[in-house]
């Protein structure tokens, strides 16, 4: 039996899931802390977005992937938007309720941002804090090459406005879910991309999905463990 059939097995509905809270385990929190002392990068409130018109069965079947980008600065609105539309905050209660379905509205997963070229932003790596709604820096330009020559080398991450890396945050799915928490992380990341491609597209900008990258660079360079914190997907984005 291979790995692949041996994860469906185990995750199976069947089997037992071992989920955290039927062992009276703490909730994990909703996002991860940050120390306080980083780098916050205002953006603007979703209140302030503009809103966007078109034909919403022709974003559909144009929807495609777009691997060649003009270079084109993109905006601090734009970013804003394509943040909000894919892990924006909609309410907080015991868990977030947000602009993406989730298992569980457990919503287990930390956007990190390659950022080359956004108006106002200084080149580098940043984590987007959803329920805040700002941006915490990561690393500089240094870290930002170290993911391009390391973690992901494809010709886009080089290119793009901005690279999304979505970072899965297991126990928050686990905690709910037990094992079975492991296939919800793999169907909310395709939630998350969907939304991102659709609003790309909406302002005229391209997205292309990123699954092939070093797991064990990217994790590395981020400071993720590889098992309860781990990029699962990405995406860049560019004009």
């Amino acid at each position: 039996m291979g790995i692949g059939q041996q994860f469906i097995k185990a995750t199976n509905s069947d089997m037992p899931q071992n989920a955290g809270r039927e062992q009276g385990l703490q909730q994990p929190y909703l996002e991860v802390l940050y120390d306080g002392k980083s780098e916050l990068v205002q953006i603007p409130e979703p209140d302030f977005l503009d809103d966007v018109e078109g034909s919403f069965l022709e974003l559909i079947e144009l929807r495609s992937s777009v691997r060649q980008y003009s270079g084109e600065e993109m905006t601090l609105k734009q970013l804003s938007l394509l943040l909000w539309c894919t892990q924006g905050v909609k309410m907080v209660t015991d868990r977030t309720v947000r602009n993406v379905p989730s298992a569980g509205g457990r919503h287990a997963f930390e956007t990190y941002l390659l950022i080359r070229n956004v108006e106002g932003i200084t080149p580098g790596v940043y984590r987007f804090l959803a329920i805040e709604h700002l941006l915490v820096k990561v690393g500089g330009e240094e870290m930002m090459n170290e993911i391009a020559s390391r973690g992901c080398t494809q010709p886009i991450v080089q290119t793009a406005s901005v690279v999304f890396f979505w970072a899965a945050q297991v126990d928050r799915m686990t905690w709910r879910f037990g094992e079975r928490g492991y296939r919800y992380l793999m169907i909310d990341a395709g939630h998350i991309c969907q939304n991102l491609y659709l609003t790309a597209g909406a302002i005229k900008f391209g997205a292309c999905a990123i699954g092939a990258f070093d797991d064990n660079a990217m994790n590395e360079i981020l400071g993720l463990d590889g098992e309860n914190a781990f990029v699962l997907y990405g995406a860049s984005v560019g004009k």
